[in-house]
């Protein structure tokens, strides 16, 4: 043990193997070792002096656990969980077996995929056939052209876009949602009308993906849609490993 702590990457079924190679955090990078305590596990290395969120440092975390979660469920501890010693998430494990153990079984085979709305690009063609007050504000710019005229059509195009892209994401969270095993909404993101997080089966991955990338084909001229994914289940596990509240389906 180094004076830094127990650098904690998920936790797993106890009996789990670690994959192949695979590698920690650090440079050189750590040697991955697993703490088993009744049924669960945890998946340690020494917590690397002065750690700090470096692009190397977030790939090989991430990169554990989508590896990790190939072999089976896992519970993802955000990047940068640090314990004092092997002893304390010893005792984490103990205390929460029960509930880690039943978010293993809920996350089995399950992937998280996250979708982000936000207006569409290049729709103004497509607002103007639709939307008489915007047609009429662009009218009265041309007849009149002036500061606060030309302030009126922007807030009402802004206004536009946005209540269309928000009508489109609300859609695709309907559409998407029974595709899905549960549904946990995330944090709000500038210009995104939308950011979800979706619990799906791996094997369905490619399908959920396809019928969000239908949709957003069939309503480009009202929203564009990001995805992310597959993840390791970040949303769908609490900072404790234990399970989070989602909309279930």
């Amino acid at each position: 043990m180094t004076g830094d702590g127990v650098y904690v990457y998920a936790i797993i079924t106890a009996g789990g193997p670690l994959p192949v190679d695979a590698k920690g955090v650090g440079d050189p990078a750590a040697e991955l070792r697993v703490i088993r305590q009744g049924r669960v596990a945890a998946v340690v290395s020494e917590a690397p002096s002065k750690l700090r969120a470096r692009r190397r440092d977030l790939l090989a975390h991430q990169d554990l656990l989508l590896r990790l979660s190939e072999q089976g469920s896992v519970l993802p501890m955000r990047f940068g969980v640090v314990a004092s010693d092997e002893e304390a998430v010893r005792g984490q494990l103990k205390a929460r077996e029960a509930e880690h153990m039943a978010a293993l079984e809920h996350l089995s085979g399950g992937v998280e995929v996250n979708v982000k709305a936000l207006p569409a690009k290049d729709a103004l063609a497509s607002l103007l056939t639709q939307d008489m007050n915007v047609r009429r504000l662009r009218d009265e710019v041309r007849r009149r052209p002036g500061y606060e005229a030309s302030l009126r059509l922007g807030e009402a195009v802004s206004a536009a876009l946005e209540g269309r892209a928000a009508e489109a994401g609300r859609r695709v969270l309907r559409e998407l949602t029974p595709r899905a095993r549960a549904v946990a909404s995330g944090p709000e993101v500038q210009g995104c009308v939308l950011n979800a997080s979706f619990l799906v089966d791996r094997g369905d991955s490619d399908a959920f993906r396809s019928a969000a990338e239908r949709f957003a084909r069939t309503h480009r001229d009202r929203v564009e849609l990001r995805f992310t994914g597959p993840l390791p289940c970040y949303s769908f596990v609490s900072a404790e490993g234990t399970p989070v509240r989602t909309a279930g389906v």
